[in-house]
């Protein structure tokens, strides 16, 4: 969506397909950081953006067992910006296809499912009174997540990462108000480990279990499973209560990858289709964004005169490449340095990593990982045919 908005302020002829008839489900990354808010403003977008219904986070802490420690502070870092903001991925992106709208070469398809790549450029689609359909494009993005269809039917196949963990997502009410600013909780004590985030009226919770144990944990029943989440996090019965079934828990098989080719004639992938990240850090929205940022003003000009080559495409993948690689390095650490020892058992408040140990120690250092997590190694310029002032109404 952000990519198709920006290439049609470039004056683009670009079309958006959504499978979905609407965006109304339920999305896990609802977290939007200091990068994306500082481009909404850019794009006129922010007043509009700050009228939706969100939820500010500002610290984010870890507990061990019975100590506490704050592991980033995003109030430390630099920007307008100090602190995600936690959006419905739906508002956030009925905002942006309201913003697209208005531009004269933006169309947006929905219940559009994409089901192959046209020989001549472009791709085959299923609309959504169930017909079968061409588009023809000079250029196919492949924004279709990790198991993109646009991927696979262009012949490109991810390198993948080993992980340790799959996640359970629960939601847990929540009783009491805390306002506009809430944290997020990491937890770790007994073998166990989650994290949640304060979503106003609901914990949005990721409950971890080692890869591949998901059969056999459920086999043993949700009582279980409410005795723990409810050990580890503090909840009484009241909270507990809404996790009546295992329909509640929705499984997670995390999967991280990168494509050694991000592209192939007139095909390009961005986002989790180049690249899946790890949930740790909540940042596989943000990165898809930033991905569309440099992509659209790579190739922008090219469409629009029509030279695009595959040296084009090529740019957008070793522009972003660095960042990306980077931040799974992050990624891939943090599982080595908490997610494994928690799920060994081997994590609690006498084994308190270093890094924390010291971060807690100096206040100031929170501000470092509040850096590295909330804005990443490399913010995209928007580009200036995109810029407006802000938007009204």
């Amino acid at each position: 969506m952000v990519l198709g908005l920006l290439l049609a302020r470039a004056g683009v002829e670009v079309t958006v397909l959504e499978k979905h008839k609407d965006f109304f489900r339920d999305f896990r990354g609802d977290t939007v950081h200091p990068p994306t808010l500082m481009l909404l403003d850019e794009l006129g977008l922010g007043d509009r953006f700050a009228e939706l219904p969100s939820k500010r986070l500002e610290k984010m802490r870890m507990v061990f067992g019975g100590v506490s420690i704050v592991a980033a502070d995003f109030s430390r870092v630099p920007g307008p910006h100090k602190y995600i903001e936690m959006v419905p991925q739906w508002d956030f992106l009925n905002l942006l296809a309201e913003a697209a709208a208005v531009e004269p070469t933006f169309t947006l398809r929905m219940g559009a499912e994409v089901t192959g790549l046209c020989e001549g450029g472009g791709v085959r689609y299923r609309d959504s009174e169930g017909v079968e359909r061409d588009l023809a494009a000079t250029l196919v993005v492949g924004c279709d997540g990790r198991d993109s269809l646009v991927r696979a039917k262009a012949g490109l196949v991810p390198d993948e990462y080993d992980v340790p963990m799959d996640v359970w997502w629960v939601r847990v009410p929540k009783f009491e108000e805390t306002g506009e600013v809430a944290e997020v909780f990491g937890c770790f004590a007994n073998g166990l480990a989650g994290m949640t985030m304060d979503r106003g009226d609901y914990y949005q919770t990721s409950y971890l279990i080692r890869k591949g144990q998901d059969e056999a944990l459920r086999a043993e029943g949700i009582e279980k499973f409410r005795e723990r989440i409810g050990g580890l996090f503090g909840w009484g019965e009241r909270e507990l209560a809404e996790i009546r079934d295992w329909d509640d828990v929705k499984l997670l098989k995390v999967r991280m990858s990168k494509l050694p080719h991000w592209y192939s004639e007139r095909v390009l992938c961005i986002g989790d289709a180049a690249h899946a990240m790890s949930p740790a850090g909540g940042m596989g929205v943000n990165v898809a964004i930033q991905d569309a940022v440099a992509a659209a003003r790579i190739l922008a000009a090219p469409l629009l005169s029509g030279t695009l080559t595959a040296r084009h495409l090529n740019r957008v993948q070793r522009r972003r490449n660095f960042a990306v690689t980077l931040i799974q390095l992050q990624q891939l650490g943090e599982h080595k340095m908490l997610i494994e020892p928690a799920l060994d058992g081997r994590l609690n408040e006498r084994t308190i990593p270093l890094p924390l140990r010291i971060s807690d120690r100096f206040p100031m250092l929170t501000a470092v990982a509040a850096f590295f997590g909330g804005i990443g190694p490399l913010r995209e310029k928007t580009p200036a045919f995109a810029r407006r002032g802000t938007m009204e109404g």
